[in-house]
């Protein structure tokens, strides 16, 4: 199985149309099971942008798409929207969900195994507008999603908070509780965990040291078409490529070239799958 793993799009003033252009060219490309967007569709969750989302969206069809909500899909000065209505604007253009389940079944586009990916809405309008929340009802809608997943099915969780620091970004604060929802998901069996918000990519495990293969694989994306790179990714863009088998999974990200036009890899790690 093959997972595109892209975040922070930021339709509106910073996004880069040439940037998603050429992640249209590279989905074409690559012809992936499943594309991912973890998050910040757009920059100040205006009817505009949304559009400009949904038309971006419906061109990576037929392939399936999970997304949830980032930080920047609820109004940040609209201030009476985001008191009462945080997700009109989200629900009306992207998803009328704010946590989903999406079921790859085997023998879809050749996939071989099943797969489940369980999308959280970390965005928290009220609570803490930048470093998100995730609540109880959430986490117990998760491990009842995993908990009926079909027997030997690839798990993955989408959020659009990271639970991680990288060791080379800028210090920004993780979602609060990180430590319990990555507890959690080694117990729900998680294979993946696919993430954004920082913009910077990160290849990384949440395990003891040495122990890596006991750990859940923590993979972050950068922005893919913004021009708010961060860190060694300071005006750059990225997304990642997840190529999944039985008995591993390898990610791959790949950072966009203004000369070439396209995305080049730039790093890889490979995670074992473990034993459930």
């Amino acid at each position: 199985m093959i997972i595109l793993h892209a975040s922070d799009l930021h339709f509106g003033k910073p996004h880069r149309p040439a940037v998603s252009e050429a992640i249209l060219g590279f989905v074409e490309e690559r012809d992936p099971d499943a594309i991912v967007l973890s998050g910040d569709l757009t920059q100040r969750a205006k009817v505009r942008e949304y559009r400009a989302a949904r038309r971006f969206i419906e061109r990576l069809a037929p392939r399936p798409v999970v997304v949830t909500a980032g930080n920047h899909d609820v109004p940040l000065y609209r201030v009476w929207e985001r008191l009462f209505a945080p997700y009109r604007n989200y629900r009306r253009h992207i998803d009328d969900r704010l946590d989903s389940i999406r079921d790859l079944d085997a023998g879809q586009r050749a996939v071989t195994d099943p797969a489940r990916f369980v999308a959280l809405n970390s965005s928290a309008p009220l609570a803490a507008i930048v470093n998100g929340r995730l609540g109880r009802r959430q986490l117990d809608f998760a491990a009842t999603a995993f908990a009926q997943a079909e027997p030997g099915a690839l798990r993955v969780l989408v959020i659009h908070h990271h639970l991680l620091v990288p060791p080379d970004s800028d210090p920004v604060p993780i979602l609060p509780g990180a430590s319990r929802v990555l507890e959690l998901a080694r117990q729900w069996g998680v294979d993946l965990i696919l993430s954004g918000h920082i913009h910077q990519s990160w290849l990384g495990c949440a395990g003891a040291p040495g122990e890596e293969g006991e750990g859940v694989p923590v993979i972050i994306a950068g922005t893919a078409s913004s021009t708010r790179g961060r860190g060694r990714e300071t005006g750059r863009n990225s997304i990642n490529l997840i190529r999944v088998r039985k008995s591993s999974s390898e990610a791959i990200a790949y950072l966009y070239s203004g000369d070439s036009g396209r995305f080049i890899p730039t790093d890889s790690r490979r995670y074992p799958r473990r034993m459930r």
